[in-house]
């Protein structure tokens, strides 16, 4: 889910007990669209597990069947609309039938699920939830108040993607005029098609040289590339990414701005008008001088279908690039070889880091069979934590998996260094707010006054709620 969505679903949660989308029932035909028989009447054990992201199915019922084969159980998935999700988990959780035992969980919406009773610090008899098996990002992201609340299952963040062909182009352009510019090359029209006339060996060694060198390591590495590049026809930028969602702007200031600390709930971390973040939005608003975007005119589903096609030399994407990108190279839907690579550093001397979301299992404190709930969860989330991407082109969090898949390996090694999005009630709205933040400042707007703006107003909303 991108940030907008879940945005909305967040704010949609925050009024816990509201309007209830589906009642504590769960309808036989339901349970015959799941494939997993209805349990009343058997004297197996029995769990229901309640998930909203249709593209979890068929990995959550092939998961419910080998678990119940292996323990002697039944556990029945009960797909639930998005919107209204927690609501309607707290209001099946009141009543005498089918209450969810266990369900998956943003985890940023972790704090309001514990303290409304629907979470609880999870038994991990199996003693998965560590840093053998998983980032710190990771854990950071189910932890509340020191306590495992949930098991990290999949996660979602940024990376950089790069047409591959075109920064050999570019490569190959700089070699060549480095060696005229030493004398090592020479202009010559009668030479050949270039125009140039040149040591093969030599000029495909300093090709080599630059194209190694040509992956960003900083912003302004971008930006020589796009000051230095004569781009193929048909290129329409070096550069373009979708500045109208904070997800794929946040890593310019996430290593300085401080919202609730790792774990995004400590209320008394709070650290948003530094120098650092300053400087780093800084950077940020130059950059519309060089990569003219609208910010009211771009999207990221437009800016992914210009980079596949060619248009684009660097984009901004989330996980979900690494399946969509492998499997348009399989079908000839590229043709052209890419590339992703973590975000670049802001500077020499400013960090960046990215955002990341946690998508998590979470055992539900009215559970009458919690023991149960804890060990299908614990499975979902290590046992079939290697069919995840197969199943449902998400990436999973446990560390060792999916080793064969370059690509994803990128979005492991940055959300290993990323920041979870904070799960405090009391800053439900700073994502909306500094999401607007950066649409002014992309726009040119006052970098100081917007972020003092920020800070004062965040700590009011703390103060007011203590």
């Amino acid at each position: 889910m991108h940030l907008k969505k879940r945005l909305t679903a967040v704010a949609a949660v925050l009024a816990m007990g509201t309007a209830v989308l589906y009642g504590s029932t769960f309808a036989a035909g339901d349970a015959e669209e799941t494939g997993v028989p209805m349990t009343w009447g058997s004297e197996k054990e029995t769990i229901y597990f309640w998930y909203s992201d249709e593209g979890m199915t068929n990995f959550i019922n092939s998961a419910a069947v080998s678990f119940g084969e292996r323990e002697g159980v039944r556990v029945i998935p009960v797909p639930t609309s998005e919107g209204e999700y927690l609501e309607a988990i707290s209001q099946a959780s009141a009543g005498d039938l089918q209450v969810p035992d266990a369900y998956l969980i943003g985890h940023d919406s972790l704090e309001k699920a514990y303290l409304a009773g629907l979470a609880t610090q999870v038994q991990d008899l199996e003693g998965i939830c560590n840093e053998a098996n998983f980032p710190q990002a990771a854990l950071s992201a189910v932890t509340y108040q020191g306590m495992r609340v949930a098991y990290p299952l999949c996660f979602e963040t940024s990376a950089l993607l790069y047409n591959e062909t075109y920064l050999r182009e570019w490569a190959s352009q700089s070699a060549t005029k480095e060696l005229l510019e030493s004398g090592e090359a020479q202009e010559d029209p009668g030479e050949d098609s270039s125009g140039i006339q040149v040591d093969e060996t030599l000029l495909a060694q300093k090709t080599e040289e630059y194209f190694q060198s040509a992956v960003p390591a900083t912003v302004d590495d971008i930006l020589h590339i796009a000051d230095t590049f004569d781009v193929p026809e048909g290129v329409e930028g070096v550069m373009k990414w979708d500045v109208s969602d904070i997800f794929y702007n946040y890593w310019i200031v996430g290593n300085y701005m401080i919202v609730g600390g790792d774990a995004g709930d400590d209320s008394s971390l709070i650290n948003i008008a530094n120098p650092e973040t300053i400087q780093c939005l800084e950077v940020y608003k130059a950059l519309n001088q060089f990569f003219s975007i609208e910010s009211d005119k771009v999207d990221y589903e437009t800016v992914m279908e210009d980079f596949c096609q060619g248009k684009l030399v660097f984009t901004i994407a989330t996980t979900d690039a690494a399946a969509r990108l492998a499997r348009a190279k399989e079908n000839g839907e590229i043709g052209f070889d890419y590339g992703i690579a973590v975000l670049p550093q802001v500077s020499g001397e400013l960090k960046s880091r990215t955002m990341s979301v946690t998508t998590a299992v979470a055992v539900n404190s009215y559970s009458r069979n919690q023991a149960l709930a804890n060990r299908f969860a614990a499975y979902l989330a290590g046992e079939c934590a290697g069919t995840l991407y197969d199943r449902t082109g998400k990436a999973p969090a446990k560390l060792g998996t999916e080793e064969d898949e370059p690509g994803l390996q990128i979005f492991r090694q940055a959300y290993g260094d990323s920041i979870p999005l904070p799960k405090m009630m009391e800053t439900g709205n700073f994502w909306v707010q500094l999401e607007s933040l950066f649409s002014k400042v992309w726009n040119g707007a006052d970098v100081t006054a917007l972020v003092q703006e920020l800070a004062a107003q965040i700590q009011l909303q703390i103060d007011a709620s203590r």
